[in-house]
This record gives structure tokens, C-alpha cells and sequence, in this order.
């Protein structure tokens, strides 16, 4: 029920779903759309099923954006682009100032089963997609994160330890030299959705120009991917084996990702994840990073 959001976060749907009529339908909408059920809730963001014979997500921000380094313009102008070249849900309706984004509803299916070589096709397409201006480094993104954690006086041993290699693999990462493409930089298994028999992308509000190697990576992590769906992923996406160069980039950006992961949880107002299985995450990582 709408009863269960938060008072702020219902009223700002409230405003949203009676802007419907500025939503940049094909069809004009019969009616004002209902709320049908909460998709997601949480910190960052809630997601909200709405319907008016067609039906929408309702996604609105649960803290401000630029807290996670967010450019909401961006990725409404990256989900046009992604939408016309198939690969993500229509978007039909941004409010920056009540901090609401609107887009297709994509059922999906929930007897398919994706397959490595889907998700390096979709990852492939993303990267093709028209370059933009946005462009965060990681190196930015990890710091904004360590700032709030100092800021609320938060140490973690294990972290402090992670800091002196993660920031000589974030020097190998910049000085590297490659072409950026527009990234999606969070497809993890939530957020590609089966949908009439191919793959979406979804949750697009992390994306930004970067290395293409990076969106790999976070795929590799993310999922807990098998060495041999590892090898599938990355030879199907390249076309090829990876050489030395980008075998050695692929570690690295793991590393890196599973650090920002990290910073990212505690960073939060509001735990997200045990704090015992942080401090495992973390551990893990210290033991398996390279020497600085």
C-alpha cells in the first residue's frame, strides 16, 4: 500500500503521478495512473509500480543524488539513447526538483534464464551507445565516500590498511590509456531485466563515460561470476582472448570495485548491509590486494 512509504517519498509521488499529463506518452494517458504496489524501497532511491491501462515505474530519490555523485540530467539523456536502440525502458517523465523519474514498466520473465553471452551483447551495446560529457572518475567516487565516512569520524582498521594499494591500483587505472565509452557502471543481475525474449538495462543512474574494462569488472564481482563464465564474458564481449594488458586492468578494476562497494555501504545514513559481513568483505579484500 502507498501508506507504507515514507510521508515525503508519498507525497512527492503524489505530485509526480499529478503531472500526468506531461508525460511524454505515445498514447495520451486515459487517466490519471494509480499506485498498484512498491517495487523497491530504500535509502538511495524507491521504485513504485503505477498503472493507467499502461503501466510505469515511479522512481523517486530517497536522498539527494549528489551525495552518491549523481547527474540525474545525465542519465535522462542516456536513457533516451539507450531506448531508442532498444536496451532499456522508455523514459516518460524527469523532475529534477521533485526528484522523480518515470519510465516504462518491463514485465519480466520469470522462467528465462539470461546467458553470459547476453549480458556481454547488452554490455557491448551500451558501449556503443552516444558518448556524453558526464564523466566521474573512480578515483572521485571513492574519495566523496572515505570523506563521509572521516566526516562522521568512522575508522575501520582493515580499511585504513586498503587505502595505500587502492590507490596505486586508482594511479595504474588513470594512466591508462584507452578510448571511454559511455558505461552503464552498476549491471549487476538486478538491474538487467529479461523482457521478451532479449535483455534490458535498467537503473541507469550511475552512468557515465569511463573504460569499458571497468563495466566488465563490476559484472565479474557483482555476480560472483565462475572463472570459466568469467573467461565466456570477457572473450565473447572482446571477440577474442583479453591480452596480458587487459587481464592484469580486470583485476585491478575488481579490486577497486569490491572498495568502492564497501566505502559505498557504510558511507549510507542507514546500514544497508550486516556490519559482519562488511568487515568480512573487507578483510578479504585486504588479504588478496596487491603489494603498493
Amino acid at each position: 500500500m502507498a501508506s507504507a512509504l515514507p510521508h515525503s517519498i508519498k507525497h512527492r509521488l503524489q505530485q509526480t503521478l499529478a503531472q500526468w499529463r506531461q508525460w511524454q506518452c505515445a498514447k495520451p494517458l486515459p487517466r490519471p495512473p494509480e499506485f498498484l504496489k512498491i517495487l523497491s524501497g530504500g535509502i538511495s532511491n524507491f521504485s513504485i509500480l503505477v498503472g493507467a491501462d499502461q503501466r510505469f515505474v515511479v522512481r523517486i530519490d530517497g536522498v539527494n543524488p549528489k551525495l552518491n555523485a549523481l547527474n540525474r540530467q545525465a542519465e535522462w539523456r542516456a536513457l533516451h539513447s539507450a531506448y531508442r536502440s532498444g536496451i532499456a525502458p522508455c523514459p516518460r517523465y524527469f523532475n529534477p526538483d521533485l526528484g522523480s523519474m518515470v519510465c516504462d514498466y518491463l514485465e519480466p520473465e520469470p522462467s528465462a534464464n539470461e546467458t553470459v553471452s547476453q549480458v556481454a551483447d547488452l554490455l557491448a551495446a551500451i558501449h556503443r551507445l552516444p558518448a556524453r560529457h558526464h564523466r566521474v572518475s573512480l578515483g572521485e567516487r571513492i574519495t566523496r565516500y572515505e570523506k563521509q565516512l572521516a566526516l562522521r569520524g568512522q575508522t575501520y582498521t582493515a580499511l585504513e590498511h586498503c587505502r595505500q594499494p587502492i590507490r596505486a591500483l586508482l594511479k595504474a587505472s588513470e594512466e591508462r590509456q584507452t578510448t571511454p565509452a559511455l558505461c552503464h557502471n552498476d549491471l549487476l543481475r538486478a538491474n538487467r531485466i529479461a523482457h521478451r525474449g532479449r535483455l534490458w538495462a535498467i537503473d541507469w543512474e550511475y552512468c557515465a563515460m569511463g573504460d569499458p574494462l571497468y563495466d566488465l569488472a563490476v559484472i565479474i564481482q557483482g555476480d560472483s561470476l565462475t572463472r570459466q563464465d568469467t573467461n565466456l564474458l570477457v572473450t565473447h564481449y572482446l571477440g577474442r582472448q583479453p591480452d596480458h594488458v587487459e587481464k592484469e586492468m580486470l583485476h585491478h578494476y575488481g579490486y577497486l570495485y569490491r572498495y568502492l562497494e564497501i566505502v559505498w555501504y557504510l558511507a549510507q545514513p542507514e546500514p544497508l548491509m550486516d556490519a559482519y559481513l562488511l568487515r568480512e568483505k573487507t578483510e578479504a579484500l585486504l588479504e588478496e590486494l596487491p603489494a603498493a
